[in-house]
């Protein structure tokens, strides 16, 4: 009779060093309808588990050589290699037991075992290796959806904000103000569009761990300048004050605010932040400061950047789930959810921290740390 857990036959890895041992867990097992492969020692089934990993494997604990509490610890510190559930086989006290869970071992049964005993944690561990197998297999699959649905989405909107550019700039016939105006809102909610697909597609990458970061010494002040002089218009707009303060720093030092990290992540973070403030701003403005943090305890310096606004602010009990994926504020300005997420990944991948304090109805402020090179 085949096991239920799963349609196709569970390959299963036997290690012990007793020929006995092993025909009686082959017997066991085949009558079960799993394939099984027998193996006396650890230093050949660390072998065959790397060219040819099983769904489960039964270790023997006591062996000559490598014994099964170092073939444990082996299969699961080699990135090769698969998460395969182990089961260690013992004849030893509880002492015994724990160093294997601890090297990384799922379960244990002693000798003499009980064949309904093993049989049911041999099941047990099936399922959960069938479990984490289906789950990943999902994940692989969101990661195919997401990869393609993000491609297929921004190569519409590339297209559609050319031509639109090409309507507002009369290259093919001369159009009212008002149709101007009409051809402006459009290209901004494109715009808007556009952004909200490529950060789904950088949050994507990085959860999926495909984001590659081109790190080199980068002045902040620099960085937050440039995004600064970008997003003023849209202030002015508004009329909104976009104020730097860079006094704190020391204008003697050619190295003040720099950090090692990848220059166009970094300058995303600002660029969201300070659009952000901006976005939801109506009345007053924002102070963007930058300084520096003396020596830690591990003699670190940090390069603090805070973006202040007087804007609507956030809820309080918004303030913890802030930086999750798809955490959408309760403004009617609030977008995917995405941006402060990623600030934060980004923030992280560089050694940094971001932080969010803000009282309704006073304005927000947004704090990044990152480490000065």
């Amino acid at each position: 009779m085949l096991p239920a857990t799963n349609s196709k036959v569970d390959r299963i890895l036997a290690v012990d060093d007793t020929p006995d041992n092993l025909i009686l867990l082959q017997t066991i097992l085949e009558i079960e309808g799993y394939e099984i492969e027998l193996v006396a020692d650890g230093a050949t089934a660390l072998q065959k588990i790397e060219q040819s990993p099983p769904d489960l494997i039964l270790l023997d604990v006591m062996m000559p050589g490598l014994d099964g509490y170092e073939v444990t610890r082996r299969i699961r510190s080699n990135p090769k290699i698969d998460y395969i559930p182990i089961l260690l086989l013992t004849a030893f006290h509880d002492v015994s037991v724990v160093e294997g869970l601890d090297a990384g071992a799922d379960d244990f049964i002693r000798k003499p075992f009980d064949q309904d005993e093993l049989l049911a944690r041999v099941r047990s561990l099936l399922r959960l290796k069938h479990s984490l197998d289906e789950q990943k297999k999902l994940f692989r699959q969101q990661e195919d959806f997401v990869s393609r649905l993000t491609h297929d989405l921004r190569t519409p909107l590339v297209a559609a904000d050319r031509m639109l550019n090409l309507f507002q700039q009369e290259a093919f016939c001369k159009i009212s103000p008002e149709m101007k105006q009409a051809i402006a809102a459009m290209i901004r909610s494109n715009q808007n569009l556009l952004e909200m697909v490529n950060t789904l597609l950088e949050v994507h990458r990085f959860e999926a761990g495909k984001k590659t970061l081109q790190f080199e010494s980068c002045n902040i002040k620099q960085i937050v300048e440039e995004v600064v002089q970008e997003l003023r218009p849209l202030a002015d707009e508004k009329d909104l004050t976009l104020k730097l303060d860079t006094s704190k720093l020391d204008p003697n030092d050619e190295s003040a605010s720099t950090v090692m990290g990848d220059r166009l992540e970094l300058r995303r973070i600002f660029s969201n932040l300070i659009g952000n403030a901006i976005k939801f701003t109506d009345t007053g403005g924002i102070n963007v400061r930058i300084l520096e943090t003396s020596p830690s305890s591990t003699n670190q310096k940090w390069v603090i950047t805070e973006v202040q606004d007087t804007g609507y602010g956030i809820a309080a009990e918004d303030l913890p789930t802030l930086f999750e994926r798809f955490r959408q504020g309760k403004n009617k300005r609030a977008g995917s959810g995405l941006g402060f997420h990623l600030s934060r990944r980004i923030a992280e991948f560089h050694g940094g921290t971001i932080e969010g304090a803000s009282e309704l109805g006073k304005g927000s402020t947004f704090t990044v740390k990152l480490p000065k090179l």
